[in-house]
């Protein structure tokens, strides 16, 4: 593999959060990126912020970046996603799997609604699944073969918080399926690999800075952090050759409660 081309990534999930930093940090970086969320408009945003930390240089119209509106939790629109990309820029090096939606928050497990709990599921798993699934697939077929998937699981991949049980039952399972897809991929040069966020400062993320509930039922406000160590962090674990892979990274605020009992 020439070291030197320009790589192919998919960021989902690009319109806001961390998919937003992580798709700004490739593209400032030399990659091409196709943006896939449900928003168009916030994906063109993305698109914009990149061209600005390039000094205004064209982004989207230079081959680097090129969005795709795309609800993961559908078959033909993932499908769309990578036909786009492959038509576009011919490989695919890395799919950074992150859309996903904590569901509606403060309502107690015995009340969650079950088209609640099918919303997080089709979304933080199934797109998980499909978007993951369609990578293989090309990676497998290209020539050069490989290429790199990374999970965005999330704390609750580990440990839960109150009133969380669809958002932290998709981030185990999505734990499972990094371990399998991380197997079935050696034969192909398919690594993947799982990151694993505690409070990135994001939209998602705000109403923890005056008060989020605690397992012992108090209500404490937590720390954040920047969410581009993050993204840097991201760039890190995609830009490894392929003989090599972070399998599991925690990147989490230093004082967030989560070690040890707080």
């Amino acid at each position: 593999m020439n070291a030197n081309r320009t790589k192919i990534a998919i960021v989902t999930g690009a319109g806001s959060g961390i998919g937003r930093a992580v798709a700004v940090e490739l593209l400032r970086t030399g990659w091409s990126v196709a943006l896939a969320g449900r928003r168009a408009e916030r994906l063109e945003e993305t698109a914009e912020l990149a061209r600005a930390a390039l000094g205004g240089e064209p982004s989207g119209q230079d081959g680097t970046s090129l969005c795709v509106r795309t609800d993961v939790a559908r078959p033909e629109e993932v499908a769309a996603l990578f036909a786009a990309t492959r038509d576009r820029f011919g490989r695919l090096d890395l799919l950074f799997n992150n859309a996903g939606t904590f569901g509606p928050g403060g309502v107690p497990f015995e009340e969650l609604p079950y088209d609640a709990w099918r919303h997080v599921v089709g979304t933080n798993l199934d797109g998980a699944f499909l978007c993951a699934q369609a990578a293989f697939r090309q990676m497998k077929e290209q020539d050069p073969q490989g290429g790199r998937i990374i999970n965005n699981g999330s704390i609750s991949a580990h440990t839960p918080r109150p009133h969380s049980a669809a958002y932290t039952a998709t981030k185990h399972a999505l734990t499972g399926l990094t371990k399998s897809l991380s197997l079935d991929g050696r034969s192909y040069g398919i690594a993947c690999g799982q990151i694993d966020i505690g409070n990135a400062a994001t939209d998602m993320t705000e109403r923890m800075q005056t008060g989020a509930l605690q397992a012992n039922g108090e209500t404490a406000p937590e720390p954040v952090m920047d969410v581009a160590d993050v993204a840097r962090t991201v760039r890190h674990m995609a830009e490894l050759p392929l003989e090599a892979n972070v399998q599991f990274a925690t990147v989490l605020a230093t004082a967030m409660p989560y070690v040890g009992r707080g």
